[in-house]
């Protein structure tokens, strides 16, 4: 930290006068707004000397191709840390919350996501001109490789921990034929890797595009697959086709399109993507013992059983085993769809009361400022209330106890009668200064009472952390 604010220091000539750590996303980099007399900057803090280099090294030639990614001012001469442009706190994903939240979007939101899709084409094919693929890491290109290490990822991570049983030998066949239908359209242009809605920042309605340092020289095909088939955005198949057409219009400009082709070719990607989200879903919910992730699952399992509706016959065996998969008792939601939905929600006050996105209005409110803050001392500043150094804060403290046994209570009494009237929707939302700390802790705790305690959905909602969790 002390070289990041010498660097601070040395770039604009004067101090830091405030710096605020910003949400990482479980990244291994650390960001900070880093505030001074003459500037406002943002500080990154990087582990991996190799992805730093990426980094700064794609964000100076897109500046230099006229795209809208971040300018990296400065860095330290052992690449550990840098300070580029801030754009704001407004991403994508947050400006397209009430979409996401009901599957409708608006036609605000629609024409937010038509202006990422039609900004594509010229991030891969403008970006890529001239572009020293070399910097790209943790590899230049994609390849036979790493379409292997992916979807043994799948293998391994997802599909052996649902008990499914298969035959290794004949997946593998089909693997390896899938790996020759996704290479067979080798193209010069930037693949971004990494390609969603938590990436894309708005400046003044305009999108920006943020970390792209793990990306490489590959086909166009993969990053229309993970922005339109992201598994909760939650597009209808009106939508996923609107900003289709969006973006092949845009293609045009570059190269000429076969559309039939196109459409052929962008669902093997869409499966390959899928089978992926699906591997890193796995290995973060059973291996690492973050249930949020295996709340995910069913979202991926709907994409795949609307793939599936047209079976793949290139891959037979894979197209069956993927059909008994979305068969599975445990990835069906027809009967939580009947249930109650509670939204909890921890939030900053400074960035306003939260909105109930289901058109009922009302719920709670729990003002969390009133319990001790962790936030104001040094050592927990980079830690929320998910982590165990701030839980065991808060449970020291004592009030937490009583507070939350009192909110418990009110929340009770709307529950047992929502149910009963057959209500499909409640809201309750903790906020505190940062949204960081004694909110999260709160309404983590409230999430999983009510998931315990009653029949109903529980969807947690860390606003300012940008996290959700389903129970």
């Amino acid at each position: 930290m002390k070289q990041l604010e010498s660097l601070f220091r040395s770039y604009t000539g004067f101090p830091a006068e405030r710096i605020v750590e910003l949400p990482s996303s479980g990244s291994n980099r650390r960001y900070f707004r880093m505030e001074g007399e003459k500037a406002t900057l943002i500080g990154t803090l990087g582990s991996c000397k190799e992805e730093n280099i990426a980094f700064i090294s794609i964000a100076d030639h897109f500046i230099k191709q006229g795209l809208n990614v971040p300018r990296v001012f400065c860095h330290s001469r052992d690449y550990s840390c840098y300070l580029q442009q801030d754009l704001g706190d407004v991403t994508l994903y947050n400006a397209v919350e009430s979409g996401r939240s009901r599957g409708i979007y608006s036609p605000q939101e629609k024409a937010l996501l038509e202006k990422v899709m039609e900004a594509l084409p010229a991030l891969q094919f403008r970006g890529a001109e001239g572009l020293d693929f070399g910097v790209c890491y943790p590899q230049p290109e994609f390849d036979e490789r790493m379409i292997s290490f992916d979807l043994n990822y799948f293998k391994y991570c997802f599909l052996k921990a649902t008990g499914l049983e298969f035959s290794e030998i004949k997946l593998e066949n089909d693997f390896r034929e899938l790996s020759r239908v996704l290479l067979r359209n080798a193209s010069e242009t930037f693949l971004y890797r990494d390609f969603q809605a938590r990436n894309v920042m708005l400046v003044n309605e305009q999108p920006y595009f943020i970390d792209f340092q793990g990306g490489r020289k590959g086909p166009i095909y993969y990053d229309v697959a993970s922005f339109i088939w992201q598994a909760k955005a939650n597009y209808s198949e009106e939508l996923q086709n609107d900003l289709l057409g969006t973006y092949l219009k845009a293609l045009r400009q570059y190269f000429p399109v076969d559309e039939i082709y196109f459409h052929k070719q962008l669902r093997h990607f869409v499966l390959f993507r899928t089978l992926q989200v699906l591997g890193a879903y796995g290995f973060r919910g059973y291996f690492e013992k973050k249930p949020h992730f295996l709340q995910s699952v069913p979202y991926a399992i709907d994409n795949l059983r609307k793939l599936l509706r047209k079976p793949f016959t290139e891959y037979p065996y894979l197209s069956s085993l993927l059909l008994e998969l979305t068969k599975m008792r445990q990835y069906s939601d027809t009967e939580r769809e009947r249930k109650l939905q509670v939204t909890v929600c921890s939030f900053a006050y400074k960035k306003g009361i939260p909105n109930d996105l289901s058109g009922n209005g009302g719920g709670y409110v729990f003002d969390c400022r009133g319990l001790e803050n962790p936030g104001k001392f040094e050592h927990y500043r980079h830690f929320t209330g998910e982590d165990t150094e701030v839980i065991r804060f808060m449970e020291e403290d004592g009030g937490v106890t009583r507070f939350l046994e009192h909110a418990y209570a009110l929340v009770d009494s709307h529950v047992q009668r929502f149910i009963e009237r057959k209500f499909s929707h409640l809201m309750c939302s903790f906020g505190c200064t940062g949204g960081q700390h004694r909110s999260v802790y709160c309404a983590r705790h409230m999430a999983e009472y009510l998931s315990r305690k009653y029949d109903v959905r529980v969807h947690l909602y860390h606003r300012e952390l940008e996290l959700e969790t389903d129970f």
